[in-house]
């Protein structure tokens, strides 16, 4: 048995619910007589919609693939090794279930030298190998192929990529060591470190061909069968492969810092993954692949046991696994179907909404306002949607012609609604004006109408107390905007019934969002974090410590913007509306910052503005602060916010907005851009002790989105 059969049989004990992927080896004679071929496909079952992972089995499997065309290659009875996934998927890289349960340093370091003693095996065989990526290859999906002498690509690769710095790991079997020197520092930061924190983005076939990480594309109909004729041709010399030199002077020092600022701008130094990985490609420059191999394991080692990780693997299963399945959301059967939606306002949230339904429902959407002007503006802000997106080549004429026929704007609510299943407002956000609205709506709807609002902040039961059938009135609260953010906050008021509630969450399952049930508290749950996280950075400011200060503060978490840069996105307006309104359900803990207010009825967008190409505080705004004498170091005020937050959710878990403080975690992921790393916030919060400073104890139980105990 050689030593990585033994590492890994070793290892297998670690990983108790591995999905195991076998490695199956054909043979056949290549086309025009390039002489006999080893083919290995991996599979982990007749389930295609399941993808292969690489645990220690799996690799083990692999690896005794090798051994086979490992000899029939030195006996000269093969001319080459290809490696292959099943229909539409190739790999997607480690098995994350079993990662999470390491508990010890050197069992990680094992799982990061098993795969890199297996995959290199690929680069020193005695004959050419072959990496034919058919379908989703992500990970060890993709570095299994790097480590390959040639790469084809189909064109119907959906999605490609090495999405480790964004869950806290880096491509620790190859990634970090041999793109950059297959490809150049500079694309392999793109793939590596700016893909991964744009959101995890994807490359599609095409892209992976361009970029040069692999040598050839095909389409997918035939995509086997033309890379085996290429195959040929390389293998019986007719056919060259060319690659570019790659830059190992000042351009790859270049790239490297692109990279490290890409990642201070994204995560601000509060998630090591980043820099660990530009590490490793900064020292990738000499062209040594063992030393990078070495330095990869070890920093695999390292992050597999930090807190990151799992807090990225959990973030990972909650927005993968737990927003298929909301917590409390009632029997599918109930939903009613809907055949057309009505949405009141025609502003740029109604025009937004209208445009999702339109596009998800693929039904009648018929817009109302007050007057004709805003109802033509508003259908006209879809048309031309619309036309963008034909434009862009997404939808074809046809499909433009039809949806642009489904959609239409009236005055008349009687004439628009009479016939709708889902009617929804969004106009202004005032109770009275929401009341009146529901009252001209129920009026002309049928019996059987969801009546939806998609208020941020106020009480949904008092919205419907004055209707005749409160019992289908919900909550329906999207964030902005609207085509891009996932959440979708499903509210049940007091009287809601079971049948409206399943309605609508079969309403959110076709418009391909997430969502969280909540209870009609107020606020919801993203919009009462956020402003007490942000009310605690306004109070600190009220009371003397500077801006510069108090937003710096925050750096360390890593979010994707500071407060007030969020705050500007939001809109002043809107954000002094909320807290005025948690202000009167909990006035001891929400204040109505004077400041902010001052900056709204100054008619200012926000406290910054941005005439030297980065947000610097507005001399106006300035003037108008009115500060106290008691400042704060940003150590202070980290600890006041993470305390206020942890406070906040305690007590909304134990008022039951929500079920558990996974789906804390989930809506602030999906609807507010918290990174990974931190697990939406709830991890982070026990990571760092507040949880149990604050609440006398943690949210989650050790070894959720943590080392097990």
């Amino acid at each position: 048995m050689s030593t990585t059969a033994e590492l890994l049989k070793g290892a297998a004990e670690l990983f108790p619910d591995e999905v195991v992927t076998s490695a199956h080896v054909r043979h056949f004679d290549l086309p025009a007589g390039a002489g006999r071929f080893a083919l290995i496909t991996l599979d982990n079952g007749f389930d295609h919609t399941k993808p292969t992972t690489f645990g220690p089995q799996s690799l083990a499997n692999l690896n005794t693939a090798i051994d086979q065309v490992e000899k029939e290659a030195s006996e000269g009875t093969i001319v080459g090794v290809g490696i292959t996934g099943k229909p539409f998927i190739f790999a997607v890289g480690a098995d994350l279930k079993g990662v999470e349960l390491l508990k010890r340093h050197e069992d990680a370091l094992a799982i990061g030298k098993g795969g890199h003693d297996v995959f290199k095996r690929l680069s020193s065989l005695a004959v050419p190998t072959f990496a034919y990526y058919n379908g989703a290859a992500m990970g060890g999906g993709v570095e299994v192929g790097l480590h390959c002498t040639y790469r084809t690509v189909s064109a119907a690769v959906p999605a490609f990529s090495l999405p480790e710095v964004f869950l806290g790991l880096v491509p620790g079997w190859g990634g970090c060591t041999i793109l950059p020197n297959l490809i150049g520092a500079d694309r392999a930061v793109s793939v590596i470190i700016e893909n991964s924190l744009n959101q995890n983005k994807q490359l599609k076939g095409a892209q992976v061909y361009e970029l040069g990480i692999a040598d050839a594309i095909f389409e997918g109909a035939d995509f086997l069968e033309q890379s085996l004729i290429w195959t040929a041709s390389v293998l019986k010399g007719e056919l060259a492969v060319e690659r570019p030199d790659v830059d190992r002077g000042e351009g790859w020092d270049a790239a490297v810092a692109r990279g490290r600022f890409i990642a201070d701008s994204k995560v601000h130094g509060a998630a090591p993954a980043a820099y660990r990985a530009l590490d490793i490609i900064e020292a990738a420059k000499d062209g040594d692949l063992q030393k990078g191999f070495d330095a990869e394991d070890t920093a695999l080692a390292d992050l597999i046991m930090g807190g990151e990780l799992r807090a990225g693997i959990y973030a990972f299963n909650l927005v993968q696994k737990r927003a298929k399945r909301p917590a409390g959301a009632p029997d599918k059967s109930l939903a009613r179907p809907v055949t057309k939606v009505g949405v009141v306002g025609a502003g740029l949230m109604a025009s937004q909404l209208a445009l999702l339904f339109l596009r998800r429902l693929e039904v009648p959407v018929v817009l109302t306002d007050i007057d004709q002007e805003r109802v033509d503006k508003g259908v006209g802000y879809v048309h031309a949607e619309i036309d963008k997106l034909l434009g862009k080549g997404r939808i074809n004429q046809d499909k433009a012609n039809r949806l642009k026929a489904l959609v239409s704007g009236v005055l008349d609510k009687a004439e628009g609604f009479a016939d709708a299943d889902f009617i929804i407002e969004a106009v202004f956000e005032e109770m009275s004006v929401k009341q009146k609205v529901f009252a001209e709506v129920e009026a002309v709807a049928p019996a059987h109408a969801i009546l939806a609002t998609n208020t941020s902040s106020l009480s949904v039961s008092e919205m419907a107390s004055k209707l005749q059938h409160p019992e289908r009135v919900v909550g329906f609260h999207f964030f902005n905007p609207v085509a891009i953010l996932p959440l979708l906050e499903i509210v049940r008021g007091e009287k809601t019934d079971d049948a409206s509630l399943a309605t609508a969450f079969g309403v959110a399952k076709k418009l391909k969002k997430t969502a969280v049930l909540t209870k009609d508290a107020p606020a919801f749950v993203v919009n009462r974090i956020l402003t007490r996280f942000m009310g605690e950075i306004q109070n600190v400011i009220d009371e003397g410590t500077p801006v510069e200060t108090a937003e710096k503060a925050i750096e360390p978490l890593g979010l994707p913007m500071s407060p007030l840069v969020l705050l500007e996105l939001v809109g002043p307006a809107i954000g002094l509306h909320v807290s005025e309104t948690l202000n009167k359900a909990f006035p001891d803990r929400f204040k109505v910052s004077p400041n902010l207010k001052a900056v709204v009825e100054a008619g200012k967008r926000g406290f910054y503005v941005y005439d030297s190409g980065k947000p610097e505080l507005d001399p106006e705004v300035a003037a108008l602060l009115k500060q106290g004498d008691v400042v704060l170091t940003e150590e202070q005020v980290r600890g006041r916010v993470l305390d206020a937050v942890a406070q906040e959710i305690g007590l909304m878990l134990e008022e039951g907005v929500v079920a558990e403080a996974q789906d804390i975690d989930l809506c602030l992921i999906t609807g507010a851009g918290w990174p990974f790393h931190l697990g939406g916030i709830t991890p982070y919060l026990d990571r760092e002790g507040v949880s149990e400073r604050v609440n006398g104890k943690r949210f989650l139980p050790q070894g959720v989105a943590s080392v097990p105990a």
